[in-house]
């Protein structure tokens, strides 16, 4: 990967609609400064603070301390009075609406202190235009105000015009139309226009960069009074030489409802190059391990994760719900999203698409060993998310729970396919 060019000015970022931040930590592992996020869900603004100190702390070296939280040394309020409290203030937990703007105007104002913003980021929530969510909602989303979060987004554009965004949404953004049949998309991209950005956009399959996930975004750039041309393509990768296998072999082992979110201690990586290169793992540092906790199961639905694993360890074909014995089958709905049960296959290099679905139940991510015979636990959908191995996921309270961690998990874009894009982007400055 060609680096990119090295500057002293560390350019200004504020990622707005941020999620638990995985496009934000892939702009900041390239060299942005991250001034603000602004999220309404409170889990994930928990878990945006907690990143947010671990950046702090690793400018300081400060790693023990860190490192101390998620062995269960200190508490949650113990590791944040480690940190000045301008470090938790620049997470703004709100709502995106016109009555509520110029509060988080002010309030990025006074972290910016007098700097320009050189970055927007961020893709509102994607139900609104996804096909699965039109397909799910009888008026096919129309009339629901996240169509409009758009409109929102320009209001900081018009406010700060940075010299880029970076705006990422589902693919079908492309085809999502209002109550006269008018693309949302065009709407959009005439907003952005009027505001005198030059826009660029595709659609990217984050395997073809090196992430092991088959996720297909659509990633929109504007660039202010930019001429054509500064699309920041990331580097095909070539294909891997190791699988979704190995990318979970250095976990324990576990069975339905084993697990914790704490293991505590040092953890061992034996596959350090593998999580490396996916930038899962820092060459010199090994944190402890979280998150790897196992959801329980009943016996019908652990049988039918068997016949799943086994139909693809020995045909690779994946078996709908139709194709199981009625003694199995509890869904009335047998012509519908017939492949709800789904293993991830583990001599791949890439899984399906990781979505916030998964927070409800994991028959879409079942793991694929079969002596596991389990889903996915939410260390291991990080990993396909490219996740550090060190970033915490909270919740609303001080005991993080296992549905927050997910649905952070599935919302977020892959961390290393936004650090890419970043890089890119920097080249153009």
């Amino acid at each position: 990967m060609k680096r990119p060019k090295k500057t002293k000015h560390k350019f200004t970022m504020v990622d707005i609609f941020a999620g638990a931040g995985g496009l934000s930590e892939g702009f900041i592992r390239a060299g942005f400064e991250a001034v603000a996020h602004v999220e309404m869900d409170k889990a994930a603004c928990n878990t945006l603070k907690t990143r947010m100190v671990y950046h702090w702390l690793k400018s300081r070296n400060k790693f023990p301390v860190y490192y101390s939280y998620l062995e269960q040394k200190i508490s949650r309020q113990q590791l944040y009075e480690q940190v000045p409290k301008a470090v938790l203030n620049s997470v703004i937990n709100t709502k995106i609406n016109p009555e509520l703007l110029e509060g988080i105007f002010s309030h990025i104002d006074d972290l910016l202190n007098g700097r320009r913003l050189d970055l927007l980021i961020g893709g509102p929530p994607c139900q609104a235009y996804s096909l699965v969510g039109r397909s799910r909602d009888k008026n096919r989303m129309k009339g629901d105000e996240r169509n409009y979060l758009f409109t929102q987004y320009a209001e900081f554009l018009k406010r700060y015009m940075p010299t880029y965004f970076v705006f990422e949404n589902v693919e079908g953004l492309l085809s999502a139309k209002d109550e006269v049949g008018v693309l949302y998309f065009d709407k959009m991209k005439q907003r952005f226009s009027d505001l005198g950005y030059s826009i660029e956009y595709r659609v990217l399959k984050a395997s073809d960069y090196g992430i092991p996930q088959d996720r297909k975004r659509i990633v929109l750039v504007g660039h202010k009074g930019g001429e054509a041309g500064f699309y920041p393509f990331p580097e095909k990768s070539v294909s891997d030489d190791f699988c979704i296998n190995d990318l979970f072999a250095d976990l324990p082992s576990l069975r339905a409802g084993q697990g914790k979110v704490f293991w505590g201690g040092s953890h061992a990586y034996p596959n350090r190059s593998c999580l490396m290169k996916k930038g899962i793992l820092s060459p010199d540092l090994t944190p402890p391990l979280t998150f790897h906790v196992a959801r329980p199961h009943i016996a019908q639905d652990l049988e039918i994760y068997r016949k799943v694993v086994a139909a693809w360890d020995k045909d690779a074909c994946r078996p709908n719900y139709n194709d199981f014995p009625d003694s199995l089958k509890t869904h009335r709905n047998r012509t519908a999203f017939i492949d709800r049960f789904k293993v991830v296959a583990g001599n791949r290099t890439a899984s399906h698409t990781v979505v916030a679905h998964i927070a409800k139940d994991g028959h879409y991510y079942i793991h694929p060993d079969i002596e596991q015979n389990r889903s996915l636990t939410p260390r291991e959908a990080a990993r396909l998310q490219t996740f550090p191995d060190d970033y915490f996921f909270e919740g609303v309270s001080e005991t993080p729970g296992r549905t927050a961690s997910y649905k952070q998990i599935g919302n977020a874009v892959p961390v290393l396919l936004a650090q890419q894009i970043a890089e890119k982007l920097l080249e153009n400055w």
